[in-house]
């Protein structure tokens, strides 16, 4: 990432005549990532206990009524709560997201929610919102995937 974005600016000194250095240290690049992990931390999801937001029910596959699966990765907090909303899991605090506590039960609650319905329901309903959502496609599905937003 670094070395491209060094390779840009490089190409566009050349159009002004003025040289550059490419300097592209995989050091520089890890300590740019570690704060995403110092971000993860500070929100008590690294040091406090064993499982991670990975064992949510927020980040997750799922299985639909027809077989085929869907994915959740409603990590932020708007984009957590909006996956409420358009589920109407009106009973459920989008503000107790990560309270380890409550997660068992909700993804239990989750899976059968997604199950109850075929995947092509849950696309319609969740395609082209905020909610980080996907579908599971084979790789032939994948090369001719268009969103229905778009």
């Amino acid at each position: 990432m670094q070395a491209c974005f060094g390779v840009v600016c490089a190409v566009d000194a050349r159009i002004s005549g003025r040289g550059r250095v490419v300097d592209a240290a995989i050091v520089d690049v890890a300590a740019m990532l570690g704060t995403i992990l110092q971000g993860i931390r500070a929100h008590g999801q690294i040091d406090a206990q064993p499982s991670a937001f990975y064992d949510s029910p927020f980040y997750d596959v799922y299985v639909c009524a027809d077989g085929r699966f869907i994915t959740i990765g409603a990590l932020e907090p708007q984009v957590y709560a909006l996956l409420l909303k358009k589920l109407q899991l009106d009973d459920v605090d989008p503000a107790a997201q990560h309270d380890r506590s409550q997660w068992a039960d909700l993804k239990t609650r989750l899976s059968q929610l997604f199950a109850s319905y075929p995947s092509d329901q849950w696309r319609r309903l969740l395609e082209g919102s905020d909610v980080c959502f996907g579908p599971v496609l084979s790789i032939e599905e994948a090369i001719e995937h268009v969103p229905e937003d778009q």
